[in-house]
């Protein structure tokens, strides 16, 4: 079994369903392309000779049956879905290498000790319907009927009647939760420079961030840009510079891993001969140390508050997203780190800095991640793209660390 061309040729075969006119990849989820995308997957399981399912919501799992231990189950896999316009690596990418490791673990060992299993969740990206992680929420147990029931598309398609057209519906509640798996491993492509900068081809993910995010409304007192003096203004965006760099100029003096982002700022009125009375603005902080993140935060509200009242401002905090750091099994990162000492590949042990579905079933099951190089630190975007070398790399560690937790007592 040649990898490299494997590698090549399952990302080429996934990547033509649901190709964006445009470029790159749009593949949203109970779109006719991602049933397309799924059955293919579905395809090269059997084409493998695993079994394969789907469950209610439209997971797709594909099963190597142990000899021993058949109750113990070994999971790998990744999302299939992906941004509007994105590339052709999230996601896939994982659920590809996954088919990939198995296959070349049956071709080469047999039958495993431990059952082996892919998994190609429905969705991990939110990007059609206002819901996230709902494969791997249904997965674990936590995903709620209620959450959805009365969600729709841009284009005005409910989520239940888009799900029912495609053969799937809510799970039946009586199942409960799996309880034979006893490991996830998930690869994806790192989505960062880290890896690329630092010449690496594998990153072994300890932790993944957790990440706080907050809307703010900073309010002053629009008025004439000609005729109010500057000492008379309660200016709203000047009022916004200040906490920006304070704020920033703060998180970059406690250093990594703290990162501190504000990403959207809508002054109002947003015209070029009046003093902004208003000021909409995001802010999006995340730290692998949940005690830090609340700290850093605290103090963060706590100047955006001074610093308001410093200019004659009033502000609005919502703060709408607050998700804890998420530390990955230290067992199965060690088996990862020893599949990849023993490769020889150049790596690190790091945190992710981006949600993955590993945060939602790490709870659950063990779990660990490792992740490969991506080209300039792109992703979400048709430029997105790894080499084929560490794309292949990537696929010999995670296939090695399968080995690990199926083949041996």
């Amino acid at each position: 079994m040649n990898l490299k061309q494997e590698t090549a040729a399952i990302i080429d075969g996934l990547s033509n369903i649901g190709a964006d006119p445009t470029g790159g990849m749009t593949r949203l989820l109970y779109t006719d392309s991602w049933k397309e995308a799924q059955l293919f997957v579905k395809k090269q399981l059997q084409h493998n000779g695993l079994e394969t399912r789907f469950d209610a919501v439209g997971n797709l799992f594909g099963r190597l049956e142990g000899s021993k231990y058949p109750d113990e189950t070994i999971l790998s896999g990744s999302h299939i879905d992906t941004v509007v316009n994105g590339g052709t690596l999230d996601g896939q990418f994982g659920v590809a290498a996954a088919v990939l490791a198995i296959n070349y673990l049956k071709e080469t060992y047999g039958q495993p000790l431990r059952s082996l299993e892919v998994i190609s969740m429905a969705e991990e990206e939110g990007s059609r319907f206002p819901t996230v992680f709902w494969g791997s929420k249904n997965f674990v147990g936590e995903a709620r009927a209620e959450d959805v029931q009365d969600i729709s598309d841009f284009e005005g398609h409910p989520f239940v009647e888009e799900m029912r057209r495609q053969g799937f519906d809510f799970r039946d509640l009586k199942e409960g939760v799996r309880k034979d798996i006893k490991a996830f491993v998930e690869i994806h492509i790192e989505q960062g420079s880290v890896l690329e900068k630092e010449q690496l081809q594998i990153g072994v993910v300890n932790n993944i961030a957790g990440q706080k995010r907050y809307t703010f409304v900073l309010k002053g007192q629009a008025n004439h840009a000609g005729t109010t003096p500057m000492g008379y203004r309660h200016d709203a965006v000047y009022g916004f510079a200040d906490i920006c760099k304070t704020v920033i100029d703060r998180g970059l003096a406690l250093g990594d891993p703290l990162v501190v982002t504000f990403g959207k700022v809508e002054p109002k009125p947003n015209t070029v001969n009046v003093v902004p009375g208003e000021v909409l603005f995001t802010m999006d902080c995340r730290h692998t140390d949940g005690q830090v993140l609340d700290s850093f935060t605290a103090e963060a509200e706590s100047l955006i508050k001074e610093i308001a009242e410093t200019h004659g401002l009033t502000v609005e905090m919502d703060l709408w997203m607050d998700e804890r750091p998420v530390p990955m099994d230290e067992g199965i990162v060690a088996i990862i780190e020893k599949a990849v000492k023993a490769s020889g590949k150049k790596y690190k042990v790091m945190h992710s800095g981006a949600g993955h579905d590993s945060q939602i079933i790490a709870p659950h099951f063990p779990t660990a991640m490792l992740f490969v190089p991506s080209v300039d630190g792109i992703s979400h975007n048709p430029a997105e793209a790894t080499h084929i070398d560490d794309l292949t790399a990537g696929v010999e560690v995670l296939a090695a660390a399968l080995y690990e937790l199926a083949y041996q007592e």
